[in-house]
């Protein structure tokens, strides 16, 4: 008996300490009023914490997410409606207004969208590509781990699947022509919208791109088999003329530590920096020693590290699914291998050092040009006036096809790359 009580009080007392703070973030809820009075009422089921928070908190540098969220709250401040604000993940929350416009992230909507009313427009905000997608790609990334190594990690980045879309009016995706086509599916309207950045740099006017031709990066948070850490460390073990720098959270996945650890504490051209602040001096001092980040993820929206690195002049050499654009100054994996990643590190390190200095200038002069804050907000808000003014049948489509038309990737065989126009205004 007394054991029984005893187990009962560990019990409770585990889930006051782990699981009470969870409920309780997730049944936040925030209430943002316009200068005038509402012309309408919006629902976001996005992160109310963030809300609450300063611009200056270190938190909006974590994920560009975050700072994304209050920005179409603030449009839609600015055009005049009244937001309210719940968690994603909120699994209470019962509407007692009418509103007009609801966007979800992930799992609110298709339990609330049918207490709204056919009256209220409902938006699918998109950040990665489909989870259905997104899982399988990283079960198969551990399953070729398994086969080529014989090491069996856990799945790190996978995610329950969601009913959003099914359930929505349309969509805006962060992504390109990559992302989009996982969602098209469901033959919903489809809006795609180019990620910001936390950070930006200017011109790094003294970098010397002749004595950086060997250095490559690797760059990205979690997920290290998901981004494609083990393929890049086999890749470079097996190259010893070329550095490969990694800032990254590695030590938090202590599987991964183990089943690399030769690469990634025993192998003198491999350097682990860990996770790295983009705000800080020590990522620009990396990235200009660099001269190319190397980005095998198997799925992403449209990958906030590539636009990043981009921003600080590296030349991107990348999935096709990490959803972001090339043009004429990255290179696009065809199937991430172990050898493709070999081949395409010594080919970019033997280029001429002017040609290595117009790709980084190109790939920075693009990122400043599509992929900020400002062109965020550009974006969103053409895709909410859009909404506002009633075009969401007949104009939003026609929107995304000609943001998004394909051409074939430069060194393809017939993979598709994804070229913006600009976004209507």
């Amino acid at each position: 008996m007394l054991k029984q009580a005893a187990h009962a009080t560990y019990q409770t007392a585990r889930w006051i300490k782990n699981d009470l703070p969870r409920l309780w973030k997730h049944e936040q809820r925030v209430s943002l009023k316009p200068r005038s009075k509402p012309k309408g009422q919006v629902l976001l089921a996005f992160e109310p914490e963030f809300y609450k928070r300063s611009k200056a908190d270190q938190s909006f540098r974590a994920h560009t997410r975050h700072w994304e969220f209050i920005e179409v709250a603030n449009i839609f401040l600015e055009l005049g409606y009244a937001v309210d604000v719940i968690h994603w993940q909120n699994k209470g929350f019962m509407p007692s207004k009418k509103y007009d416009f609801f966007f979800d992230t992930r799992f609110t909507m298709e339990r609330i969208a049918p207490l709204l009313g056919p009256d209220c427009v409902k938006v699918y905000y998109g950040q990665t590509a489909h989870i259905h997608f997104h899982n399988a790609a990283e079960h198969r990334r551990l399953l070729e781990l398994k086969d080529r190594r014989g090491a069996v990690l856990m799945t790190y980045r996978a995610e329950m699947p969601n009913r959003a879309l099914e359930h929505a009016d349309c969509a805006t995706v962060l992504g390109n022509g990559f992302t989009l086509e996982t969602y098209r599916y469901a033959n919903k309207p489809l809006y795609p919208i180019r990620n910001s950045v936390a950070q930006t740099y200017p011109w790094p006017e003294q970098k010397d791109f002749d004595a950086c031709r060997h250095n490559f990066l690797w760059f990205a948070s979690d997920g290290m088999v998901h981004k494609g850490l083990d393929l890049m460390l086999e890749a470079f073990a097996a190259m010893p003329e070329y550095q490969l720098t990694i800032c990254g959270p590695v030590e938090k996945e202590r599987e991964f530590v183990e089943a690399y650890h030769q690469e990634l504490y025993q192998t003198p051209n491999i350097h682990l920096v860990g996770w790295t602040d983009v705000s800080s001096p020590k990522f620009v001092e990396v990235a200009n020693r660099c001269a190319a980040l190397v980005y095998p993820s198997c799925s992403e929206g449209q990958a906030g590290a590539v636009i990043t690195c981009m921003h600080a002049g590296l030349i991107p050499i990348m999935s096709y699914e990490s959803g972001v654009d090339s043009q004429d100054f990255g290179t696009i994996l065809k199937t991430c291998s172990i050898e493709e990643i070999q081949t395409e590190v010594g080919r970019i390190a033997a280029l001429p050092g002017a040609e290595l200095e117009r790709r980084s200038r190109r790939a920075w002069e693009f990122a400043q040009a599509n992929h900020t804050q400002e062109r965020f907000t550009t974006d969103y808000r053409a895709f909410i006036v859009a909404l506002v003014e009633g075009r969401l049948e007949t104009e939003l489509d026609h929107q995304a096809r000609s943001l998004s038309h394909q051409q074939p990737c430069p060194q393809s065989d017939g993979c598709v790359q994804t070229v913006r126009q600009p976004a209507p205004t």
